[in-house]
């Protein structure tokens, strides 16, 4: 980073500010000057005079006055349990608390010059524009049509950066290592297009995936932990076909998926198997019966399996998970039955997804089964699968578990869609690409739950993801901020680069291959929309520079509910993990003004 935040560098930005500090007023008639001098900023700027800022950029003065109102109020402080105000009056005497990160003075420094004007996003802009003066009609629309070609050729200069399973050098990398698979079990190509076989050679522990992948030393040690600690571990051979060498950067999205890291191993020691911990989305405060989970009034989500042919890291169930395939993650008949009957009392429940686990790890019979009592449930009108196996197990979906699929779809009556969860271009191969054209041919529509982490942050990043799985009949659904939960921290990105990628990267491509909406999932309570401000209030920063916000509930305006208090990730530790990996900060700096 070229800048270092300081308490000085704060004091220095406006001379206002560090005057109304120093002052040596009580609290109240400090925050009282500071909330007058921010809303008369806000006003004065939008009142037109003598001002020769970028109209655009001066949505930033708007923003960071609604934010500091929001710190500044003592209801944040009492919500946030603790008062940012008190911390800049301390500075202001030249008594820092040294507790305070850089990552703290960098969000204070970067709100005070939005306040004040000092950030002008537009003087700095990747793109320079000929001022097309009084141009009209064709000659207008020939200029802007100039910029637009540019403007293309950086998002494809951009998103070419990343590879697919599809790239012809990933495709040669993949064959090279199925092959390889196939050669240490002394096994044929048909047995690794059945499914059956690829769950009985699940790897899942360090010896039997360094068959089927080159790990690393530390990889293998984490392994042997994790089997330490009983921490749920698998890998289809599949899957680690898509490996690349631990040392080429290359996969870095694939491992981080199914290889536990050293933070997680140590957050999780003496934890991982206590599910008042672990239970981050409080499913068990919003079960009715077993099996059931209910959130929203037309919706419930229905676990007839509770395992996966292969554990994700940032599992949000984890806490319920022993391994892959464990012994009696079928639901029991009648716990089942139960379930059903449930659904079947409550007229309310139009819409069923069942997940787990991975349902479609189930035999044919039984998804059958348990599909045909949904059915003849008349109230339900949508049946949803959650399933991750096209991306983990592409070769589940045979013709036969198509069809039965597709039987229980009738046109104008009852949908049938597939939910997956597919988290990179890398994943999305040829097998992956049949598996999708089985079911798209039998009317059944696929939609992607992307979970934003820090693998698929960088700039165009899920942008080409997006736009790749659309070309497979996969529309974006959803982008989730990761599970708040210590042990994936990790994973976690601010708030503001999701934000950011919908605002900027996104907006650059066509509309269907963009709308997918970002959502905070609030525990207890369900999605919460993060494009739309009046779901939440940026209420504070705590000392290690994340930010605290309050999230309304999607009811807020029908029914009595508690707002939640959550927290993200500093800016600036992610900016410098970037960094680690190549990337250019200066890249993303408008990411500090997206709140």
């Amino acid at each position: 980073m070229k800048e270092k935040f300081t308490p000085e560098l704060f004091l220095s930005i406006s001379d206002k500010w560090s005057s109304i500090l120093k002052s040596g007023a009580d609290l109240d008639e400090i925050r009282h000057n500071l909330l007058n001098h921010i809303n008369e900023k806000h006003f004065i700027t939008y009142s037109g005079k003598d001002n020769d800022m970028h109209d655009l950029d001066l949505v930033i003065i708007r923003d960071c006055a609604r934010v500091w109102r929001g710190i500044l109020h003592p209801r944040s402080e009492n919500l946030s349990s603790r008062s940012v105000l008190s911390e800049l009056v301390n500075a202001a005497k030249g008594k820092p608390d040294p507790a305070l990160s850089e990552a703290f003075w960098g969000e204070i420094c970067h709100l005070v010059r939005g306040i004040e004007g000092q950030f002008r996003f537009h003087e700095n802009s990747e793109f320079s524009f000929a001022d097309s003066g009084e141009l009209k009609g064709r000659d207008a629309a020939q200029v802007r049509s100039d910029e637009l070609d540019l403007i293309h050729t950086h998002l494809e200069c951009r998103m070419s950066n990343y590879r697919s399973g599809i790239s012809d050098s990933v495709l040669g990398q993949r064959a090279e290592n199925k092959t390889r698979i196939l050669s240490q079990l002394n096994e044929t190509d048909e047995n690794w297009n059945d499914w059956h076989w690829q769950l009985r050679n699940i790897a899942k522990d360090e010896k039997k995936l360094s068959q089927f992948a080159e790990l690393s030393e530390q990889e293998i040690e984490n392994i042997k932990e994790v089997n330490r600690l009983g921490i749920p571990f698998g890998v289809t051979p599949y899957y680690a076909s898509l490996f690349d060498k631990p040392d080429s950067g290359n996969d870095k999205a694939i491992r981080m998926q199914v290889l536990f890291p050293e933070s997680y191993i140590n957050s999780s020691q003496g934890e991982c198997r206590d599910e008042n911990i672990n239970d981050f989305m409080l499913e068990g405060d919003t079960s009715p019966v077993d099996l059931i989970t209910r959130r929203y009034p037309n919706i419930v989500i229905l676990k007839p399996y509770n395992s996966c042919p292969q554990i994700c890291v940032y599992c949000q169930r984890n806490w319920e998970i022993k391994g892959p395939l464990e012994h009696g993650a079928m639901a029991s008949d009648e716990k089942i039955n139960t379930a059903v009957k449930w659904i079947a009392d409550h007229e309310a429940i139009k819409e069923v997804l069942i997940t787990g686990g991975d349902p479609l790890v189930m035999s044919d019979l039984k998804i059958k089964e348990i599909l045909q009592k949904l059915a003849d449930i008349k109230h339900v009108k949508r049946i949803r699968i959650g399933s991750r196996t096209p991306v983990t197990l592409p070769m589940r979906f045979t013709d036969e578990l198509c069809d039965i699929i597709a039987s229980f779809r009738i046109p104008g009556k009852r949908e049938i869609a597939l939910m997956t969860h597919i988290q990179h271009p890398l994943e999305v191969t040829p097998d992956f690409i049949r598996a999708a054209e089985k079911i798209k041919s039998r009317g059944i529509s696929i939609y992607n739950q992307l979970v934003f982490t820090f693998y698929i942050s960088r700039r165009f990043e899920a942008a080409r993801l997006r736009s790749l799985i659309k070309l497979c009949g996969v529309d974006p659904y959803y982008s989730f901020y990761p599970k708040g939960k210590l042990e994936t921290a990790d994973y976690r990105i601010p708030i503001a680069r999701m934000l950011q990628e919908q605002k900027e990267e996104s907006r650059l491509m066509p509309g269907l291959a963009r709308t997918d909406e970002p959502v905070y999932n609030v525990p207890g309570l369900g999605k919460n929309n993060l494009n739309a401000w009046q779901n939440r209030d940026f209420i504070s920063i705590n000392p290690d520079g994340s930010r605290v916000y309050e999230f309304h509930p999607w009811e807020k305006k029908i029914a009595d509910q508690k707002t939640y208090v959550g927290t993200d990730m500093p800016i600036l530790d992610y900016l410098k993990r970037l960094e680690d990996i190549g990337e250019s900060a200066e890249q993303y700096e408008s990411i500090w003004y997206y709140f």
